[in-house]
Order: structure tokens, then sequence, then C-alpha cells
């Protein structure tokens, strides 16, 4: 299928012209290899967060925001402990920042404007509020004064929400999936939130800024917390929990199933698996795929005395096309060269994905176990990254060539994100009640995956639009490595990551054309909010080496907020007020257990 452009302005003109020379020879970029660096990769420790990462979402060219639960960090923020700190990628200074609610267990999206939606959290531990219920918004700001804001009188759930999934809609809101009213090993009927919401609150097929049910979340129990979402080019949600999937149509209220996740393999907590959406790519029609790896055959039964830290991880990796043909086709399966529970899957710039993190036996949480490590319901850290190339042949895709290990075992609630200069930071891991020095210890060190390109000599750009519009034509000033003839450009959003998950994680390559004499860019937007929702965005520009520049920071759209309607979210405040489920008491060990309450003193310097 090709665009039929209807429109007679120039820019349109200008669209057509590129997007038919993009498109000319007609081949699926899937099948065609594209240039990537070979070489010796590097990881480097360098600075600390903080706070543990738990959570970690890239908020500017050179900041990252990382959060974590209540829990004794030596960082303070006023007059007690801090959980959320926002980490300079330049200096390593970091800066403490005041959520009022425990952010633990919570998702995270960016609206259309750029403010970062932290969405539910744990109940209150040590200090601070409730977090259940809370909604919590941080617009990015770079002079260092931008903090939290939250008030649960005027912006909340409409229900409690531990484990939720998110994900940006074409409209530029967020769509917030699923959860337990409470934290414990595992979901139930009895904890389970078979719903989801929307913020800013919507009225929409009936529900005037309530809850929606989804039967998807009944079926699926008991493993089905944090879901895989991902948001589609026909405006629709591909939706992955435990050993099934499902596409939601948000706008009609509609479930369709697709093909279980093959050989009974369950990817969502507490077996996560890592997953992503494959770059969309106009040679390809934008045709969307999506991978999961790792994950666990472990019985999702509620019996956590039966929880077996050396119970073997998942290897498999299963990509599924979301085209009818491709859904009747089914799942393709690979196997990674090593069974993993809790990986990130990483997209880079040049359309490869590095996978990180996470272990080969157990399961996701703590204290659960009778063979615990440490604490640790997991064991044998996986410490070696494995670099996946979707377009290369069958058989062929994954290695671990010139890639060093690791010296930090990255397990439960650890994070990793592609960051604007091209590298691949990774920070966190605590299986832990608390902070701790057990083995499998509260980790604050923060490390950097660079690959290859980064020892290159790269393309440089400026003139970057703050904004950039569907089909808005714009042009960089570039300057080129000598050795490159060509270049793409990568829209990426590196998205919100915890527990493995990576909200709206995704790349987009823009139809663009390199002037004769390799000076200027003139490029393309994205010719639909729904293959890439209006938000914040990095552009890379890459070379025909497969060499990226740094990624700029742009949003796409037009940098307003997403539509509020006033009458959804009055009513929404009115019904909230009690919650679908009412909350049982927190467990008494391990994830989501509510440590003391009583304010403990920062300890003087």
């Amino acid at each position: 299928m090709r665009f039929s452009l209807k429109r007679t302005s120039l820019s349109s003109l200008l669209l057509a012209i590129l997007l038919n020379a993009s498109l000319a020879s007609g081949n699926p970029a899937k099948e065609h290899r594209r240039a990537v660096v070979p070489g010796q990769w590097s990881i480097v420790q360098n600075g600390t967060t903080g706070v543990s990462g738990m959570q970690l979402a890239v908020t500017s060219e050179n900041t990252v925001i990382v959060l974590d639960k209540v829990e004794h960090n030596s960082l303070t923020v006023d007059g007690h402990i801090a959980w959320v700190s926002e980490v300079n990628l330049d200096t390593k200074e970091v800066r403490a920042l005041s959520p009022a609610s425990n952010t633990w267990c919570a998702t995270g999206s960016f609206l259309s404007n750029g403010t970062l939606v932290s969405s539910g959290g744990n109940p209150v531990v040590i200090t601070g509020e409730d977090g259940l219920q809370a909604l919590r918004l941080f617009t990015p700001c770079n002079d260092g004064t931008c903090d939290i804001f939250e008030n649960q009188a005027v912006i909340r759930l409409t229900s409690k929400r531990w484990y939720p999934s998110s994900v940006r809609l074409e409209d530029g809101s967020v769509l917030i999936f699923g959860g337990s009213v409470i934290g414990g090993y595992i979901n139930s009927a009895s904890v389970n939130n078979p719903t989801y919401e929307f913020f800013p609150s919507k009225n929409i097929n009936g529900f005037n800024g309530v809850q929606i049910p989804s039967k998807f979340l009944r079926d699926t129990l008991n493993g089905n917390q944090f879901p895989i979402m991902v948001y589609l080019p026909d405006g629709t949600i591909f939706v992955a929990a435990n050993q099934n999937a499902m596409i939601l149509n948000w706008k009609t209220n509609t479930e369709t199933r697709l093909p279980d996740i093959p050989n009974g393999v369950r990817i969502t907590s507490p077996f996560s698996a890592g997953a992503t959406l494959l770059p969309l790519t106009p040679e390809d029609n934008y045709t969307p795929e999506v991978m999961i790896c790792g994950g666990s055959t472990f019985p999702d039964s509620t019996n956590t005395t039966a929880v077996d830290s050396q119970f073997p991880a998942s290897d498999q990796c299963s990509r599924l096309v979301l085209t009818p043909a491709g859904i009747a086709a089914g799942w393709m399966v690979e196997t990674m060269p090593q069974a993993r529970i809790m990986p990130e899957l990483i997209l880079l710039p040049d359309g490869r994905i590095v996978i990180v993190n996470g272990a080969q036996t157990g399961v996701a949480g703590y204290s659960f176990g009778s063979n615990q490590i440490g604490a640790s319901d997991a064991d044998h850290p996986a410490l070696t990254p494995v670099v996946y190339d979707p377009a290369a042949p069958s058989g062929q895709r994954f290695s671990s060539t010139g890639i060093p290990a690791s010296e930090i075992p990255r397990m439960y609630h650890s994070t990793a994100t592609l960051i604007p200069d091209g590298t691949v930071m990774m920070a966190g891991s605590n299986p832990n009640t608390d902070v701790t020095t057990v083995k499998y210890p509260t980790e604050y060190r923060m490390e950097f995956l660079s690959p290859p390109y980064m020892s290159r000599p790269r393309p440089t750009y400026t003139e970057l639009p703050a904004t950039v519009d569907y089909t808005q034509v714009f042009t960089l000033s570039v300057s080129l490595p000598s050795t490159a003839s060509n270049v793409s450009v990568a829209l990426m959003d590196p998205g919100f990551a915890t527990h493995g998950v990576h909200m709206d994680q995704r790349m987009l390559k823009l139809v663009s054309s390199l002037s004769s004499d390799k000076t200027t860019l003139t490029i393309i937007g994205p010719p639909t909010p729904a293959l890439y929702p209006p938000g914040p965005a990095y552009l890379f520009v890459v070379t025909d080496e497969g060499v990226p520049s740094f990624g700029h920071k742009t949003i796409i759209g037009t940098g307003a907020a997403p539509p509020n309607d006033a009458g959804a979210t009055a009513n929404m405040l009115t019904v909230s007020a009690k919650s679908l489920v009412a909350s049982p008491p927190p467990p008494i060990q391990g994830e989501g257990s509510n440590m003391a309450t009583a304010m403990i003193p920062v300890e003087s310097a």
C-alpha cells in the first residue's frame, strides 16, 4: 500500500515525491540488512542514581528521572528520605525530587505536551502518602527547579492500581490498564483490578470518566501484572499478559484475541519477559511487528511457598506480524543464546535491539520462595548483553560478539534505557524489602553500554524545530563523516521503563532526502498520530554505515496538552472516592509489604 495524497500544497507535493522515492524499491525493510558498525562494545560504570532505579525515563537531552519505592536511601529531600531523583547525564549530579506518595510499582507515560504522568503505586511505607490511586505530573525543565505535582484531592485515578501499565494514545492522552488493588507476589481474583481508564478522563462508550471493564484482564489471571502494551499504526493497542494476547480497540471498547504465546511461556509479572515493537519503516509500509523475549513456564499459582529461585527461565523470543496474514501465520519462535527472566529490550537508533539485565532462573519478586538467594526469588544473573538484528537472516540475528559482561547483577527492580547520546544506561536492582547489602543488594551504580558506533566519527546536525507536526516538511543542516554517502532518520521514543516493560518505546523511520552536497537534509514529519502518538521524541540522523548522531529532542505534534473533558473529570472525582474493589490489608512480607509507617528521622550528616 502507498499513501494517496490529495492535497495540492507545496509541502504535500514534496511529501509525495519523497515518499515515492523512498518506496520505489518496493523491498520490505525487514528482509534487507542495514549497515551496522562491527567491533568492540564497552561497559563503563560512572556515577550513581541517588535512589535505586526501579523506574527510569529520559526527560531531556541530558537528564533522566529515576523512581524508587520509599526506602532508606541516603539521599534526602525536604527533611525526609528521597525516593525519586533526576540525574544529569553530563555531570552525573543527582537532584532529589519530592513526590507526595509512594511510587512503588507505578507505571509512567508522557503526554502530548511532554509532561510525564506517573500512575498508581503502593500504600504508605515509612513516610509519605498512599500511592495506589495517585497520579503524579512531572514537566521537565532546563533550570533544575521543576518538581513533581501531586494532589489527590484534584487529580487521581478512578481506582487503586498496583503494577498497572500505560500507553500514550494518538490524541496525546494516556490509557492506564490493569493492575491489582494491593501488592503481593501475584495477582488473583480477590485483588484484581480488571479495568482501564484514561488521563485526562474521557466520556466514551458510555463510561463517563469511570473505569472500563476488561474481560481480558479477568481471563489472564493470575500472572497478568504489568501487561505489555503497544500502540499500533491503525489506532488500536496490542496487549499481552500471562500466556495470551489481544488487540484492544479503545475507541469502541472491543477486544479481539490473538494467538497465545507459544509453548506455554508466561510473559508478564511475576514471569516478566521483555518486549518491543520492531522499527516502523515506510519501505515496509509501517507494518507493525512485536517481539517478546524471555519469561517463564512456571505455574501461576498463588501458592507462594512453591516459588523456586532455581526454576529455569525461558530462552524463547517470539515475533508476531500484526496484519491479518501475519496473525493467521502465528508467532515466529526463535531462541536466545541465554534464558532470561526480567530482560530489557532496548531499541537502538541503527534498528537493532539490545537485550540486557535479568536472571536465568526464578521469578520476579523477593521474600516468597523457600530457596531465596538473599531475599531474591531469582538467581544466576544474566550479565552479558545480547544484540538482536531483526533484519538479519534467521539463525544469524543474535550475537554477543565483542560485548563484555557487566560486573553488576541487574535483578528484580532494575531498569535500562537508550539515552540521547546513543548509549544504553543501566540502573537499579533491588530484590529486597529495604536498602541492604546482602547478595543481590540495593544497587545505585549506573552503567553505560556503548555500541561500536560510539567510537566512530559521527554525523551532527542543527536547526531541529522545537515541535514537528504531522507531515510537516523541515530541513536540518548536517555535517557528515567523510566516508558517509547517505543517511536515514530514526525518530525514537525511549519510553518509560520498569519491571522489564518499556511503556511507549518505539522507533519510526522518517522519510528524508539528502542534498547533493550532503549539507542539507529534508525530512517529513510522521504521516499520522497513530504511527507516532504526539509527545516527546529524539531524532537521530544515521549514516549509511550505521553511525547515528546525537538524538536531539523535539515534540511531535503541536506541543499542546491532550483533550480535557471537564465533565468527565468532575464525574471521575465524584465516583473515584470509592475504588472498584476495596483494598485488603497489605501483605506482611515481600512485594507490597508495609514496613514501619512511623516517620524515621533523617540521619544527621
